[in-house]
């Protein structure tokens, strides 16, 4: 990427946003915000208890998550969320613009065993479910590239940097 764009790693619980988006940063030279420090106390101990959040818990989320990108807009930075659906990512759209998604995607059952050997977080596997039947893909008319998740961190997060410079570059002209 060549210009300084805020990008959103998004995708479900357990795809590694919180792992990629640090690395991701890093690549790009600018900061990371983790997503989930945006949540009221509220959500996360709803989420503890193995509630799904409806869309009344995150839109303050997604306005704190959508203040910070506007805030680094024309500066860049990275920032997690799991903008499941073409809501969300609208009001993050609202609020900046110019943000670009990665989109990190993978097996279920590849993303399930990951987060059975993650420690310390509050997202249990048993919202999984909920989190793949509320997911809305990335549709053709928004900024965006889908990564696959297979691999190690420096794979996908390689992936993810060569999707972003192929969604920068210029267009070839047509003959």
């Amino acid at each position: 990427m060549r210009t300084p764009h805020v990008v959103v790693v998004m995708g479900v619980a357990g795809t590694g946003k919180t792992t990629i988006g640090p690395l991701l940063a890093a690549r790009l030279g600018v900061p990371y915000a983790e997503g989930d420090d945006f949540h009221p106390q509220a959500n996360i101990a709803k989420m503890s208890a193995g509630i799904p959040l409806d869309d009344e818990d995150r839109w303050p989320w997604l306005d704190a998550i959508g203040t910070w990108a506007h805030e680094r807009t024309g500066l860049g930075g990275v920032v997690s969320s799991s903008a499941l659906k073409r809501s969300y990512r609208d009001r993050l759209r609202a609020a900046a613009p110019g943000v670009v998604f990665v989109h990190l995607a993978g097996d279920r059952e590849l993303i399930e065993n990951r987060m059975r050997q993650r420690q310390g977080h509050f997202m249990p596997t048993a919202l999984l479910d909920s989190q793949f039947a509320t997911l809305q893909p990335l549709q053709a008319d928004e900024a965006g590239v889908v990564v696959d998740v297979s691999g190690t961190p420096e794979e996908i997060t390689a992936r993810a940097m060569a999707a972003l410079d192929a969604l920068d570059a210029p267009s070839a002209p047509t003959p």
